[in-house]
């Protein structure tokens, strides 16, 4: 029998303010769990009731339908936002919760003059996002320290190491798994000189700042990198640096062409939409090459054409 989660559960919640990109409709339902027990009596209620779910951290990855998603919207946010350090001698055990920021991971590494994991500093995602998708930056991946991570699946919690989990770039196993909802990640990092390590956060940050639109809404790099070729290259090469199809605030980057950007938060997910296909479909035409969005659609009928 189902636990009663009548009182975890909004109804029509706008998740927009959710999202890095600022678009997108209302969540049927809407939940903030507190306890692995909530997120399982969530589940197990929108298994009974024939709803479907998804789960989403920061959002910092994906675009949200106009029209909302139509079932449960699980978020994991401050409550899943734990990090608890563990000293070995020479290397530190770092293990982080799902809902927490990716980036206060890093500076809690920083912090103990762990090194390896600067370029999650400067991440906006949280840590289930960065699990979930083998989050990047500046040659640095999370798979480079991850040794463990917990999820929970069919009302089990289990726990995989980290040389199982699949990593590719922008992948793990569960990129093809939705069933199985990410908890908390265990990483293994090497003691290193404070200075040196927060030399190099300062240095990303600067380069992440002059180089890429971080203060305009957006979702990070649009487009996966293909193989030999560099995504916004390819984009700014087509002539599209800073391009616009309309008024509506969706547009190339002027000042990086792998990122579609939000101007004022005032576009729809349909009009960035249009914008990426307009782009992705002009890129193929010009170079042969057809790039495939790294950001994630989630409610509605959309679906990359790939």
């Amino acid at each position: 029998m189902t636990s009663d989660v009548s009182g975890l559960i909004k109804r029509d919640v706008i998740l927009k303010p959710y999202t890095t990109f600022k678009c997108g409709g209302p969540a049927k339902y809407f939940s903030e769990p507190s306890s692995v027990g909530q997120i399982k009596d969530l589940i197990d209620w929108a298994k009974d009731n024939g709803i479907s779910y998804t789960v989403l951290g920061l959002a910092s990855n994906v675009l949200i339908s106009d029209d909302g998603f139509d079932g449960l919207v699980i978020r994991l946010g401050k409550e899943f936002s734990q990090i608890t350090v563990e000293d070995l001698g020479s290397s530190m055990r770092v293990s982080a919760e799902a809902g927490c920021p990716l980036a206060l991971f890093g500076k809690k590494c920083a912090e103990n003059s762990l090194t390896g994991a600067e370029f999650a500093c400067g991440i906006p995602g949280s840590v289930g996002g960065a699990v979930f998708m083998n989050a990047g930056a500046y040659g640095g991946e999370v798979r480079d320290f991850i040794v463990s991570v917990t999820y929970l699946k069919g009302g089990q919690i289990c726990e995989i190491s980290g040389a199982d989990c699949g990593f590719g770039y922008r992948r793990s196993i569960f990129s093809d798994d939705p069933g199985a909802v990410i908890l908390s990640m265990t990483a293994e990092l090497q003691k290193g000189n404070k200075e040196e390590i927060d030399s190099l956060i300062a240095e990303l940050k600067a380069k992440r700042i002059a180089s890429q639109p971080v203060d305009v809404p957006s979702a990070g790099s649009t487009f996966k990198r293909p193989e030999g070729f560099f995504a916004g290259k390819l984009v700014q090469d087509s002539g599209l640096k800073g391009f616009a199809l309309d008024e509506s605030g969706a547009r190339v980057s002027p000042k990086h062409s792998g990122f579609v950007v939000n101007e004022g938060g005032k576009a729809t997910a349909s009009d960035v939409i249009k914008l990426i296909e307009y782009v992705r479909n002009k890129v193929r035409e010009d170079s042969g090459v057809m790039l495939e969005p790294e950001v994630r659609l989630i409610g509605g009928d959309h679906k990359w054409n790939l």
